[in-house]
């Protein structure tokens, strides 16, 4: 049986350097021991294609590496000595071949490039694994409140192989029928944003080499020093990533081999092979990749160290509370409308100075529970950190069968143990020889670009990151936090302006740049936005009041009657006996509050549950509905937010008894004390209780308010995705959609994803069975559907054209070609995690801003909306890729309807980030895949936004 670890692949597929080197091609590889028994996948190995049937066979060997620098001691690597079998001529100028290509940009279309590999380092804007564990405010009651909330996505342009490669990043999205993606409404004003403009964009053609090594070479620091000996004496000027090789040069020969004696392996002889895929001029993809590649160059001349994909300042670091918080840069070359623009993001990573072997040694010493279990609960869904390689992992599992004293086959067949194969690799001793292995498995994407499907971790090995439900539960440490992570405006562009003038004031930083002719702008750039009229938000009696600057009209609910009431009558509150008198003053404070919203609220059933646990209130629960099977509502009064209580309520009431259920925690219905010795009132403040009464007409099938949509029979459907917390394999898919001319009336279903994907060949299902209700409501079709698709990465944007969008498109088609309609639709990505930041003079702009120009992409129908008024750090704002339309509505009535969408989410009197069906998905998505682990199949409740 051959393992995948950390740095070791198996025999069949890829390295994460390397190309398919089959041992077997007829040998079926086999599931790994452990949590993973699936079915094995049959390998069939590709025959070489293009550049690479020539290519002689290399037998692989194992060759134990040199360990990589740490940032406290950045060692050099032992200088191996080179055998030269023949003596490359000198080339001749360093820039002799200059290319004549046009200046003027074009982006081209979808790019389909045979036997090369993009260059690792290089920086994309593909939606990747986590880099920033900067806290987020969770707030029920307002979603993706708060600046710099959202976590920091990098994705890598690395993807290897013998295999057809789509270039994800010019997919050209932007409809036919696109004339003008710029508005018109609303007020211009200058802004700018995290952006440096290209000055000096150089006129020069690049030779672009593949490197192979045999034995392969796993670390990036020991291939750079093994080449950097190799080259030394007739190759200069270059950039070599450590598996794509950039050279202002053509060599002599397209196939060029070198030999050099490798000090960490014993001196034995490594061949190193240079193979011509072809030259990068502007306009090419690899243009813009190649600036990527410098500036990440740059990084390492700062002393910043490469943590995952991004490089973070050690020396900056702060301690707090046994972890450790490094501040970092996120950077992105892209041909932006009429610039080439560098994006420079301030992120921040949290260290843990646990590691996943001190957790597994706090779970052997709790008392009463199963080690095993426990550990599994801790640590699966954690990231990790291999201080060895420098990689970041989500554990997917635990292997208790394997320990570090177990052994496994190597590729040359020899055997050996998980100690001695990090000893002798990595230079790691492992101690305890008890410990379960961990096992990391991959996505398709990381799988795609070369990773094993499973990768072997040792606990003692792996640095814990991110926060830790303790310190979640720590409002001292959780409040020190934001304010470290959560930058104000002007201090980011300080901090920003600051790195840019890090990279001019190094030597060799700007010698890197000066070599390869380019030039940075020194200040962040400048241009024309515009912010959007204020929105009117409607209530009952048409009493219509504007949303404001702050766009919050939480004061003005408790004085105005609902758009749409529900009559509730028939209820009951369940509570323990610490909580009576807070949950009977509860109620009447709720009472009070219904009645000046004009709301009819009878009086509930109170039941006193006489355990704390979840089978104590689903017994109640149960028993209650049996003598009372007409309830409408049940409220829940709960001492904590504990995790399996909640999700044991929620299961009974939606999976199984279909009614609506409220959960309410008792620290919010108890007097606080305040400062002068006086205390809030019992039964919570007026502002909570407004906020519960809006929920619970919400969950009944109210509309607490909606705002003016001129467009009549128009349909608006958001989707998206959740994944598993304790299995990242299966994911739960969400899909609301309006039902009423308001757009405050809901439909929703959910469906199960497995193997992790975002993508879904259900939507098109749903669409279809909501146009359907919709036309038993109506006695029409919807005239226009809008559907705002969350949870894509630029990565799988073409999947999405070629198949959600497709198939929607033609089953769509065909269903209103036999009502003898016209289908109009509109599709939209909408993207959170995001490195944009927009600034008005040096602070957040306004909630309704529009940037629809200037760092827009030239290949998209897109736009970036500044929806929310934020006081605490810098806004991120949302990003709109339409990338289908034949809804016939203009760029500037697309753009309005998304900032009115933000309007109609009923968990907060407020805008939020994104359009309201979009929020309704992800709540619901959220709830199935956290809470209830399957999906509500019933009818009673579907048309209800039960899930709020």
């Amino acid at each position: 049986m051959r393992i995948y670890m950390s740095g070791f692949s198996r025999g069949r597929g890829k390295s994460p350097r390397g190309r398919y080197r089959p041992e077997n091609p007829t040998q079926t590889p086999q599931p790994p021991r452990g949590g993973h028994r699936g079915p094995p996948t049959q390998f069939q190995p590709q025959p070489p294609m293009g550049a690479w049937s020539q290519r002689p066979q290399i037998a692989p060997q194992a060759v134990p590496a040199m360990p990589r620098p740490q940032s406290s001691q950045m060692s050099r690597a032992p200088q191996p000595q080179t055998v030269y079998p023949a003596r490359a001529p000198q080339p001749q100028g360093a820039w002799a071949a200059r290319s004549q290509a046009p200046q003027q940009y074009e982006p081209p279309q979808r790019e389909i490039r045979r036997d090369y590999e993009e260059p690792a380092s290089a920086v994309s804007q593909a939606a990747g694994d986590v880099t920033s564990s900067a806290p987020q405010a969770i707030d029920e009651a307002r979603p993706g409140a708060g600046g710099d909330a959202s976590v920091q996505y990098s994705g890598r342009g690395g993807i290897r192989g013998q295999r057809v490669i789509v270039n994800d990043y010019n997919v050209v999205t932007k409809p036919a029928t696109c004339q003008t993606k710029q508005g018109t409404t609303g007020r211009t004003i200058m802004v700018s944003a995290n952006y440096f403009d290209l000055l000096s964009k150089p006129n020069w053609c690049i030779y672009q080499y593949r490197v192979d090594f045999a034995p392969e070479e796993e670390l990036t620091s020991v291939r750079k020093s093994l080449f950097r000996t190799a080259v030394k004496d007739f190759l200069f000027g270059y950039l070599f990533d450590g598996t794509v090789l950039y050279a202002p040069n053509r060599l002599s020969q397209e196939f060029l081999e070198l030999f050099v004696i490798n000090a960490a392996t014993n001196n034995s002889k490594t061949r190193i092979t240079l193979k011509l895929v072809g030259d990068v001029v502007q306009g090419d993809h690899h243009y813009l990749q190649l600036f990527n590649i410098i500036v990440r160059k740059c990084m390492t001349h700062l002393n910043l160290q490469l943590v995952g994909r991004n490089y973070f300042d050690p020396g900056e670091k702060s301690s707090m509370e046994q972890m450790e918080i490094w501040p970092g840069y996120i950077t992105s070359i892209r041909q932006h409308e009429k610039k080439i623009l560098m994006c420079c993001e301030i992120t921040h990573k949290v260290m843990q100075f646990q590691t996943a072997l001190d957790v597994w040694s706090e779970c052997l010493n709790v008392r009463n529970r199963n080690p095993l279990e426990e550990y599994k609960k801790r640590i699966i869904g954690c990231v990790v950190l291999t201080d060895y390689n420098n990689k970041t992992y989500r554990i997917s599992d635990v292997d208790e069968q394997q320990t570090p004293a177990d052994g496994f086959l190597k590729k040359d067949g020899t055997k050996i143990t998980y100690a001695q194969y990090f000893a002798e690799r990595y230079r790691r001793k492992v101690t305890n020889m008890r410990q379960p292995i961990l096992v990391h498995k991959s996505k398709g994407r990381e799988i795609r670009a070369g990773m094993s499907e499973f990768i072997y971790l040792v606990p003692e090995l792996c640095r814990m990151t991110g926060l830790t439900e303790r310190q979640r539960q720590n409002f001292t440490l959780m409040k020190n936090l934001a304010n470290y992570t959560r930058v104000t405006p002007n201090e980011r562009i300080r901090k920003t302006l600051q790195f840019s003038e890090r990279i001019r004031n190094n030597a060799n930083a700007m010698e890197e740049i000066k070599q390869w002719d380019f030039k940075l702008a020194r200040n962040i750039i400048e241009f024309p936005a515009r912010v959007l009229p204020a929105e009117k938000v409607i209530f009952n009696n048409h009493a219509y009041l504007s949303s404001g600057g702050k766009v919050d009209w939480t004061n003005d609910l408790k004085t105005h009657k609902m758009f749409i009431d529900k009559p509730l009558n028939n209820w009951v509150i369940m509570f323990t006996k610490y909580d009576d008198n807070n949950t009977r003053a509860f109620v009447n404070t709720l009472k009070k509050v219904s009645s000046d919203m004009a709301w009819k609220i009878g009086n509930p059933t109170y039941c006193l549950v006489n355990g704390d646990d979840g089978a104590s209130y689903v017994q109640k629960i149960k028993a209650y509905i049996q003598e009372r099977p007409n309830t409408q509502l049940i409220v829940c009064i709960l001492s904590n937010n504990r995790s399996d209580r909640y999700s044991a309520i929620k299961k009974e009431c939606i999976l199984k008894l279909e009614i609506p259920s409220q959960v309410v925690l008792s620290k919010n219905i108890t007097p606080k004390q305040k400062a002068g010795g006086s205390s809030s009132p019992p039964g919570g403040s007026l502002s909570v209780v407004s906020k519960v009464a809006v929920q619970l007409n919400a969950k009944l099938g109210g509309s607490p308010w909606t705002v003016l949509i001129p467009l009549k029979h128009l349909m608006v459907i958001g989707y998206d995705v959740c994944h598993d917390p304790n299995d990242k394999s299966k994911s739960i898919g969400a899909i609301v959609a309006s039902m009423d001319t308001h757009l405050s009336r809901y439909c929703s279903n959910t469906t199960k994803h497995t193997s992790g994907q975002e993508l879904s060949s259900n939507i098109a299902i749903n669409c279809i069975a909501f146009v359907q209700r919709y036309k038993v409501l109506h006695n029409i079709l919807p005239e226009r559907i809008v559907l705002f698709r969350d949870g894509v990465g630029d990565g799988q944007l073409h999947y999405v054209l070629e198949h959600e969008i497709v198939r929607l498109k033609t089953d769509l088609e065909q269903f209103y070609k036999e009502n003898n309609q016209v289908l109009k639709l509109a599709f939209i990505v909408v993207s959170k995690r995001i490195n944009t930041r927009i600034f008005n003079n040096e602070k957040n702009p306004d909630a309704g801003t529009v940037v629809d120009s200037c760092i827009t992409l030239p290949q998209r129908y897109d736009f970036f909306l500044v929806s929310q008024c934020v006081h605490q750090g810098t806004v991120t704002p949302t990003s709109y890729n339409i990338i289908y339309d034949t809804a016939g509505l203009s760029a500037d009535k697309l753009q309005l309807l998304s900032y009115k969408l933000t309007h109609m989410y009923y968990n907060w009197s407020g805008t939020v980030r994104v359009p309201a069906p979009c929020q309704y998905a992800h709540k619901l998505a959220f709830l199935t895949a956290q809470s209830l682990r399957d999906v509500y199949r019933g009818v009673k409740m579907d048309n209800l936004l039960y899930f709020l």
